[in-house]
């Protein structure tokens, strides 16, 4: 018993959530009070449970358990209440409780007096209830359905303002490529778990480390299916416009999504490691896209003008991050960087009303034009670091190419804190050069030593860095890093830039997203009408309907 605590910590984590949404639901706007009290009280215990699981599993607590399951017809194994007790199980969910106990509170003042107050508090604890348990989930199926209930409960919080069209649109559209995820993942099961006799993660990981050789055809397409049922989940381009859109919900909405439940994608693509890593164009794809998507996103996020907006498209563009790092292999570190970016994001969103005080700061005085010499000198310095501090922490750069293109990443990431001083101007320029660089060492070490960290704390349950690539990998690779080099010199030439008539035009297509979401858009308002009618629209637009147009 006492090795099953964990285990059955994790499990009734979601319960108490998932039960406020359920049976105070029904009448949550009737008593929002007490409905607001039950989700908070609730999301701190899910915390609590994940840190108590945390400690068992240190002190050896590590047996998973099946404590009920339900025969499936057409040889589809067994949908199970099951937990996967394993270090990433761990991990996310006291990621997820940590986040979101901070947008319950959030919530409490955000939402205070509102007419539906009590219905958001039950959405809210139902889509964090069901998010929670996709986490511990330990049966494929009933990975399923959590991801299934997570996404419908997501839709009733981004569609909450069901006056506002813009909101309501952008939740259709979300609506319409999650219900396609949805079907490619089932699928996806379907065939492995009739191929590997198995619906258990666990058992699915232990059939395919015994497998040498290709792997069956119906085996590879559930690669494919999964990697699909990943990109329309994480809103890679070109089906990212819902996320962007859906700025209308409220922000603690924003803060959950951003922050947690747009992981769900790669969190997919952590589980099911095993069989991607086997299958190597399914990585190249993950790889190629996430690619697309960072630039994308990144050239677009310099056109954006509000705060909220440019969030949006930093998740999207990190999004892609994860799954590039996911696709060459480096699953310890796509783990880090989602924690990275979970907990930043969530402070990101619920700090955006007080974005104006950061104009209001005092500011270094910059060079009006940033030269490409200064840039290069930047990332000569930032390179050199990065491979001195990863060989002093062992990386094998030489072995494992793929740790290359992080390292080229991780070198224009510092260049961009170098530029800070090197594009300053008069005597100040000296010591700020020496903080900047003791602040981009500080960086290394911490990345490095994060990584070889995490390689060594999530052990067995991710596969480990890939040591050898094939020849179109190691394309992929130089593509990556020259996308990398390509967006920093863009950034630092901007100004230069933008009084070409080329880059003037480039800018509008940008700022329209390159116009990849107009045809889903057209597709989804043919479904039906967007509610809000004439006076909604002046209310955003600012425009008068045609009968209201004087002569």
């Amino acid at each position: 018993m006492i090795d099953h605590i964990a285990s059955r910590l994790m499990l009734v984590a979601p319960w108490p959530l998932l039960a406020a949404g359920v049976v105070l639901g029904m009448t949550a706007d009737r008593r929002p009070r007490l409905m607001r009290a039950a989700t908070t009280l609730a999301a701190w215990f899910a915390l609590a449970c994940a840190i108590l699981a945390a400690a068992a599993y240190v002190l050896g607590a590590t047996g998973s358990e099946t404590y009920a399951q339900l025969p499936l017809p057409a040889h589809l194994g067994a949908l199970a209440i099951s937990v996967e007790t394993d270090r990433l199980t761990i991990i996310m969910l006291t990621l997820v409780a940590f986040v979101g106990m901070i947008v319950a509170r959030y919530s409490k003042t955000y939402m205070d007096g509102d007419a539906r107050e009590g219905r958001f508090h039950r959405w809210l604890a139902l889509t964090l209830g069901s998010f929670l348990t996709l986490i511990v989930a330990g049966n494929v199926w009933g990975f399923w359905v959590s991801w299934l209930a997570t996404s419908l409960c997501l839709h009733e919080l981004l569609a909450f303002y069901r006056d506002r069209p813009g909101a309501v649109l952008a939740a259709r559209k979300k609506y319409l490529l999650h219900r396609i995820a949805d079907v490619s993942l089932f699928a996806a099961f379907a065939l492995i778990v009739r191929a590997l006799h198995t619906a258990q993660w666990a058992g699915i990981s232990h059939a395919l480390a015994h497998v040498s050789g290709p792997l069956p055809e119906g085996l590879a397409v559930a690669a494919a299916l999964i990697v699909v049922s990943a990109i329309l989940k994480s809103a890679q381009f070109p089906s990212h416009g819902w996320l962007i859109q859906v700025m209308e919900a409220p922000t603690p909405v924003s803060a959950l999504l951003h922050a947690g439940i747009i992981y769900t994608g790669a969190f997919l693509i952590l589980r099911a490691s095993p069989l991607v890593s086997h299958i190597g164009w399914a990585g190249d794809i993950l790889a190629s896209v996430g690619l697309v998507s960072i630039v994308v996103a990144s050239l677009t996020m310099m056109t954006m003008t509000n705060i909220k907006g440019a969030l949006a498209y930093s998740t999207c563009a990190q999004m892609g991050f994860m799954l590039m790092e996911c696709g060459l292999g480096l699953y310890s570190i796509a783990v880090l960087h989602i924690i990275a970016h979970s907990v930043y994001k969530a402070h990101a969103f619920l700090s955006s009303g007080s974005v104006v005080e950061h104009f209001r700061a005092p500011k270094v005085a910059v060079s009006a034009a940033a030269t490409v010499g200064r840039a290069l000198l930047g990332l000569v310095i930032a390179t050199l670091m990065t491979l001195g501090v990863g060989a002093a922490f062992g990386v094998g750069f030489v072995r494992e190419p793929a740790l290359i293109v992080m390292a080229v990443i991780l070198a224009v990431g510092m260049t961009q804190l170098l530029l800070q001083a090197l594009n300053t101007r008069g005597g100040a320029m000296g010591g700020l050069l020496v903080r900047m660089i003791g602040l981009s060492a500080l960086v290394s070490f911490s990345y490095f030593g994060l990584h070889v960290g995490f390689v060594h704390l999530l052990g067995a349950s991710v596969p480990a860095d890939p040591v050898h690539v094939s020849v179109a990998q190691e394309a992929l690779l130089s593509v990556i890093g020259a996308a990398f080099l390509a967006l920093l010199f863009i950034q630092q030439l901007l100004p230069r830039l933008a009084q070409t008539a080329f880059w003037r035009a480039a800018y509008v297509h940008f700022y329209g997203g390159l116009y990849a979401d107009a045809l889903l858009t057209e597709f989804v308002r043919g479904l039906g009408p967007t509610p809000g009618g004439v006076a909604e629209r002046r209310r955003i637009f600012g425009a008068k309907s045609s009968h209201e147009v004087q002569p």
